[in-house]
C-alpha cells in the first residue's frame, strides 16, 4: 500500500480554493485552524446563535452561516456530528452547493450507509485524520501531523489539472496528514473498519476491560488508588510503547514477570467468546443496524448530546467509583494539568 508524503502532494490545489467547514467541535477547530494556518481561504460555516461563533471568530477565523458559506465554496468539508449531517446537508448545503463544488468527510458514515446522496456533478472525498481533534491540532502545532486516510467516493472534477485524489492530498497536507504519511482507502472500509475499532477495542472494549479490572481489585480488598493506577493510569504507558514499535516492542520494554503474565493470562481474559462476539459486532456494522440503531436514538432528543440509550451510559460512566479516585488522584498530578489537550475553553 502507498504512503504518500508531503512532496506527493501539492498545496497550492487547496490554496486556490475557497474552503467551508461545517462545524467548530474537536475536528472543525482542528480543520479550520490548520488550513488556515497552511494559507488556505476557510470560512467557518455554523448555525446562527452557535456557542462555537465566538471561539472561531476569537481564533481568527471567518465565520458565516451554514447556507451562506457554502454559496462561493469550491470544497464543503462536513464535520458536523454524524447524526446532523443528514439534515444538515438537505436544509442548508444542497440548496446552496455550486455544481461542481466538492463534498468532503473526515467519516465515510453518512455517505456508505446511503443518508447523504449528493449529486453526480458533485465529487466526494474524504480525508480523514487517524486521531481525535485536539490531536490533530496539537501535533500540527508542534510541525508533526496525524496518519491520514484519503478516499475517492466520485471524482466530477472536468478539468484536467487535478483530480478528485489531487484534491484530498492537497487538504490533508495543509492539516499535516502528509507530514505523517497519508494511505488511500475507500468509504466503505473506512467507515466499518472505524466503528469496530471503536466498539470493540478503542472505545468500548477498553474502558469496559479497565472498568472490569478496577472492580475486580476493589472487591478482593485493594485500595481503589492501587486500582486505578495499575488498571487505568498505565494504559499510557503501554499503549505508547506498542503505537511506537508494535506488541513485541512493548513486550521488549516491559519486565519478563509482566511479559509472562501477558501470554498466559491474556487468553483467558480475551477468549473464542470474546471473538464470537466481536464478530457479532461487525456484522450489525457492515449490515447498518448499528448506523440505524444510532440514529434513531439520537433523534429521540435531537439536542446534540444523544439519545436515551447515550445518556444513561453517560451518567452511568460518570458515576463509576474509578472515575471519582481518577478525577482526585490527577488533580494531584501537575504535570497532566499542564500538557491538557481539551481545552473545552477554546476548542
Amino acid at each position: 500500500m502507498k504512503i504518500y508524503y508531503e512532496d506527493d502532494a501539492n498545496l497550492e490545489i487547496i490554496q486556490r480554493m475557497n474552503v467551508t467547514i461545517v462545524g467548530y467541535g474537536s475536528q472543525g477547530h482542528a480543520h479550520a485552524n490548520n488550513l488556515h494556518e497552511s494559507g488556505v481561504n476557510v470560512t467557518v460555516a455554523l448555525r446562527e446563535g452557535s456557542s462555537s461563533w465566538k471561539k472561531a471568530e476569537e481564533a481568527g477565523l471567518n465565520v458565516s452561516s451554514v447556507s451562506e458559506s457554502v454559496k462561493n465554496a469550491d470544497l464543503v468539508m462536513i464535520l458536523a456530528p454524524d447524526e446532523f449531517q443528514k439534515d444538515i446537508y438537505e436544509s442548508e448545503v444542497k440548496p446552496n452547493l455550486k455544481q461542481d463544488a466538492i463534498l468532503a468527510f473526515a467519516h465515510g458514515f453518512n455517505i456508505h450507509f446511503e443518508k447523504i446522496s449528493p449529486p453526480e456533478t458533485n465529487s466526494v472525498i474524504m480525508i480523514a485524520p487517524k486521531g481525535p481533534g485536539h490531536t490533530v491540532r496539537s501535533t500540527y502545532i508542534n510541525g508533526g501531523g496525524v496518519p491520514s486516510l484519503i478516499a475517492i467516493y466520485r471524482d466530477s472534477i472536468t478539468n484536467n489539472e487535478y483530480s478528485a485524489r489531487d484534491v484530498a492530498l492537497s487538504y490533508a497536507k495543509a492539516n499535516g496528514g502528509t507530514r505523517a504519511g497519508v494511505l488511500e482507502t475507500s468509504f466503505k472500509e473506512e467507515t466499518e473498519t472505524d466503528l469496530f475499532g471503536e466498539q470493540a477495542v478503542l472505545c468500548g472494549g477498553i474502558t469496559a476491560l479497565i472498568k472490569a479490572g478496577y472492580e475486580t481489585l476493589v472487591e478482593a480488598g485493594y485500595s481503589p488508588e492501587m486500582a486505578y493506577f495499575e488498571c487505568l493510569h498505565e494504559t499510557k504507558l503501554i499503549t505508547d510503547l506498542i503505537q511506537e514499535g508494535g506488541i513485541a516492542n512493548m513486550h521488549y520494554s516491559i519486565s519478563n514477570t509482566a511479559e509472562y503474565g501477558d501470554y498466559l493470562s491474556g487468553p483467558k481474559v480475551i477468549t473464542d467468546k470474546t471473538k464470537e462476539a466481536m464478530k457479532e459486532i461487525l456484522e450489525n456494522i457492515q449490515s447498518g443496524n448499528f448506523a440505524n440503531e444510532f440514529l434513531n436514538d439520537c433523534r429521540q432528543s435531537n439536542d446534540g448530546s444523544g439519545g436515551p440509550f447515550m445518556k444513561s451510559n453517560r451518567e452511568a460512566t460518570k458515576s463509576h467509583p474509578i472515575e471519582e479516585v481518577g478525577k482526585e488522584l490527577r488533580s494531584k498530578m501537575k504535570f497532566l494539568n499542564s500538557q491538557k489537550l481539551v481545552d473545552k475553553e477554546i476548542n
